[in-house]
């Protein structure tokens, strides 16, 4: 069985969470099975050295379901994890940006000194569907003045179209249609 694969027997699908009408992707499985996790992990620092020989210098991930792997990441490629959170949750100075989700609006904020000028950046989360929180981290990440080299997902769900709302390439693992 191929990483892909491993992962993607995984993942649970639940109707109608968090309100009705959405198919919520659980990736939540994946970490019941420590095989699976290394196949990711192993599987997106490989797509990062391949993709981006000349390194990078953060990993970035979303609140907060990119906080359980973005950090994992980080450390195999010796680059250092910053935290994007939802509004409220750091301290000190922070930049903000608002986004839309598929199911309501939120904010996001990161710290304003967490990223250098001209840094080189992957953003992480678990899932793209509209593109809002990615779009969100991409505005903060610019406003640190460093550089959005590509987004990693475990999951895009392609027919939501939010990966060509996208400023970066974006890498999924898996792609999934009709949700």
């Amino acid at each position: 069985m191929s990483d892909i694969e491993l992962v993607k027997s995984c993942l649970r699908v639940i109707p109608d969470f968090p309100i009705k009408g959405i198919m919520f992707q659980d990736i939540f499985p994946i970490f019941e099975n420590p095989e699976a996790v290394e196949a990711m992990i192993t599987h997106f620092v490989n797509h990062i050295k391949e993709t981006h020989p000349e390194g990078v210098d953060a990993i970035v991930g979303l609140d907060a379901r990119g906080f359980l792997f973005g950090p994992i990441i980080a450390l195999r490629l010796k680059c250092k994890f910053v935290p994007i959170r939802k509004k409220g949750k750091l301290p000190g100075n922070t930049f903000v940006a608002q986004y839309k989700k598929e199911y309501g609006v939120d904010e996001f904020e990161i710290p304003a000194d967490a990223l250098k000028e001209n840094n080189s950046v992957i953003i992480v989360d678990d899932l793209i569907a509209t593109g809002g929180s990615a779009a969100a981290a991409s505005e903060l990440v610019k406003k640190c003045k460093a550089n959005v080299k590509e987004f990693l997902f475990i999951i895009d769900l392609v027919d939501l179209k939010g990966s060509s709302s996208l400023d970066a390439p974006v890498y999924s693992m898996i792609t999934i249609h009709g949700e």
